[in-house]
């Protein structure tokens, strides 16, 4: 199919578009298609469960046919824990690269499995290395997996999968990606970037709705990964099992939620793929950030680290700037934002992704600005102790 630009449409009145990381704006045919139901052990619902799981590894390219896709009920986090608990053996240990919130999750999680594991944490915003990875892996031969963020969305950093994966395997150990708010726009092609398994959600790049994440892993750590899991319902060898035996999920699916997602499946390769989808979010985070930039606002992060995903921006100096009532102003002309997580300077974050193009971000920059100006600030800039963490990281 010759990929296209995508038509993107007007919400509906009243209804605001979400720039936040998932959820997110999602088009009509996304919505309309929750709007039958469907029968779960029923052959056409198998069918959809089929067409779901072939198309998400078709996403992978070449490499693809030593994986396997198993969807998993529930949002994201529920996803990232039955791929450590699954894949991480009791006897395990594990590396967390964390640099934000979603790493510290996955450590967090590791503590309630009862896994042995260690964090390299990198603070809110400087992305692990390479080299780190290395000497942390040299120094303790227990390490069996790193566990590594694709986008971390705390601050829209895009962390360097590639020369993690090569530290990984040149150690001999394995590599485990939680690419929740990336996979679908950014490249994750095992040819390219070696790993054992990855997790991602349905109301992210691919554009659906909350309800399922899904692990795509290689079949044989499937196999492997038997006993593995703490869980009755999060077993991703259990699941995986059930589908290729029955073509069915083992508990009842979100029918609806799948529905959706096949829609906008369709959608996404109707765009031209990965390709296609992660051109238009680059384009909206380029002329939001110039927009915003031209304003005095300034990114946390300079332009290497910044994803097309979600961009944190600093707070203005000046004393009439008051996150909530921005907020609520952005939200008045039809924006939502997102509030920022940084614990050292005052941040907010606006998403790219979704059911936006160029044009509605435009309409970003303006909501911005008539917003400041409706609050009295005059400049934009951040604060002096801002632009030194910014340094930091720039080192």
């Amino acid at each position: 199919m010759t990929p296209s630009h995508p038509k993107i449409e007007q919400p509906r009145l009243g209804e605001p578009y979400l720039l936040t990381p998932g959820p997110l704006t999602t088009s009509y045919a996304v919505k309309e298609a929750m709007l039958k139901d469907w029968g779960s052990w029923d052959d056409d619902f198998r069918a959809m469960t089929r067409e779901l799981r072939s198309s998400l590894l078709d996403l992978l390219g070449d490499g693809a046919d030593a994986f396997d896709c198993v969807p998993m009920q529930g949002s994201g986090s529920f996803s990232v824990e039955a791929m450590l608990a699954s894949f991480i053996p009791p006897e395990g240990k594990a590396l967390v690269l964390a640099n934000g919130a979603y790493g510290q999750r996955s450590a967090q999680t590791l503590q309630y499995l009862g896994r042995d594991h260690i964090v390299l944490d990198k603070g809110d915003y400087l992305p692990p290395r390479g080299d780190e990875v290395a000497r942390i892996l040299a120094d303790d031969p227990a390490i069996t997996h790193v566990v590594a963020i694709h986008c971390e969305t705390s601050s829209g950093i895009l962390n360097p999968v590639e020369e993690i994966s090569e530290a990984t395997y040149a150690a001999g150990r394995k590599l485990l990606i939680d690419s929740m708010s990336a996979f679908g726009a950014i490249e994750l092609r095992p040819s390219d970037i070696r790993y054992e398994a990855m997790v991602s959600s349905a109301n992210k790049c691919i554009e659906g709705v909350p309800g399922f994440g899904f692990i795509v892993a290689r079949k044989n750590e499937l196999e492997a990964a038997k006993g593995n899991s703490h869980s009755l319902s999060l077993d991703v060898h259990a699941q995986w099992a059930h589908m290729n035996k029955t073509g069915q999920w083992r508990f009842t699916p979100p029918t609806h939620v799948v529905a959706a997602f096949i829609e906008a499946l369709r959608a996404h390769a109707a765009e031209g793929g990965v390709a296609g989808r992660g051109a238009r979010y680059t384009r909206n985070r380029d002329v939001m950030v110039a927009g915003m930039r031209e304003m005095g606002f300034e990114t946390l992060l300079d332009n290497r680290w910044l994803s097309p995903i979600i961009v944190t921006f600093f707070c203005p100096a000046d004393e009439k700037f008051v996150f909530d009532r921005f907020y609520n102003l952005m939200k008045d002309k039809g924006f939502i934002i997102y509030p920022g997580k940084l614990t050292v300077v005052d941040s907010f974050r606006v998403g790219c992704i979704g059911q936006m193009d160029e044009d509605v971000m435009r309409n970003v920059v303006r909501a911005a600005k008539e917003s400041l100006e409706e609050m009295g600030v005059t400049n934009a800039a951040p604060p002096l102790r801002a632009l030194e963490e910014r340094a930091k990281l720039a080192a």
